[in-house]
């Protein structure tokens, strides 16, 4: 099954999925802003920065606590593993993918993302609501663990005998431009990526064919061992979401480039290769 699900499938399904909002901003505004001006009908809005993450430190957006996870698995009344979710943001799923990734290191199995997201919902004909649902009352616990991740050492491994892909813009894994972080450049040894290539115009994932070719061509097969990183984890996931749907398996480096270079004595490579 893919990891993803269209506005059709979304109509069509019998049973009423648990709905989430992920919007989130990195440079502002707060993502809720965008929920509050109208989202799906029944969709309850999870923050990216206090829910799907832990505070910062080291890097941007490390892992939640498994407690923190369960008090929205909590609110959003999912109560089995296998409770169907599915998670949107406005269009082009960069922040859904995380918590997609997030949802499912946490224990969840039945986790898909809206294609398109609340864009898509729109072209469609969609209703859009300024309602928020009532909080649930779900008893399901989050544990971690439920997919593989890396760490530093981890990441140089894969960077030296696999495939490691930074989802960043070109000009950042190049070290030439870092609005971030303090330190510009890239993991040694790993091949620049974007995200931003996953996706089309109107932000639907490409179909999975052409996503298979694209990493094709940056030597990921379903044989390489490969991994992702970006700037502190977001958009990583959403690199491991184009990977699964293109039938690749990938590991996350959650850490990413903010948790790299807290270390001095990790190398930093620049340039484009």
């Amino acid at each position: 099954m893919s990891p993803l699900m269209t506005v059709d499938e979304l109509r069509a399904l019998g049973a009423e999925p648990v709905l989430v909002d992920a919007t989130w901003n990195l440079a502002g505004p707060p993502g809720k802003e965008a929920y509050d001006a109208g989202h799906l009908p029944g969709a309850y809005f999870v923050d990216l920065d206090t829910e799907l993450a832990g505070p910062p430190g080291p890097g941007r957006h490390p892992l939640p606590e498994a407690t923190t996870v369960t008090g929205t698995f909590s609110r959003l009344g999912i109560t089995a593993a296998d409770t169907p979710v599915v998670v949107y943001d406005a269009a082009n799923s960069m922040s859904a993918a995380r918590a997609w990734w997030i949802f499912r290191y946490f224990g969840l199995t039945d986790v898909r993302v809206l294609d398109g997201g609340l864009a898509a919902w729109k072209a469609a004909g969609g209703e859009v609501t300024v309602d928020a649902p009532d909080d649930g009352a779900g008893d399901f616990t989050a544990t971690p663990g439920h997919l593989p991740v890396l760490d530093a050492d981890g990441a140089a491994a894969v960077a030296a005998a696999g495939v490691l892909l930074d989802a960043r813009a070109p000009e950042r894994f190049a070290g030439e431009v870092e609005p971030m972080d303090p330190v510009a450049g890239h993991i040694p040894g790993a091949t620049n990526a974007p995200t931003t290539a996953n996706v089309d115009e109107t932000g639907h994932f490409l179909p999975a064919a052409s996503l298979r070719t694209r990493f094709e061509s940056l030597g990921v097969t379903p044989s390489t061992e490969t991994a992702v990183y970006c700037g502190s984890g977001v958009t990583a996931a959403h690199e491991a979401l184009a990977l699964e749907t293109a039938g690749i398996p990938a590991t996350v480096y959650v850490g990413s480039w903010s948790e790299w270079i807290t270390d001095p004595t990790r190398p930093v490579a620049t340039g484009k290769d």
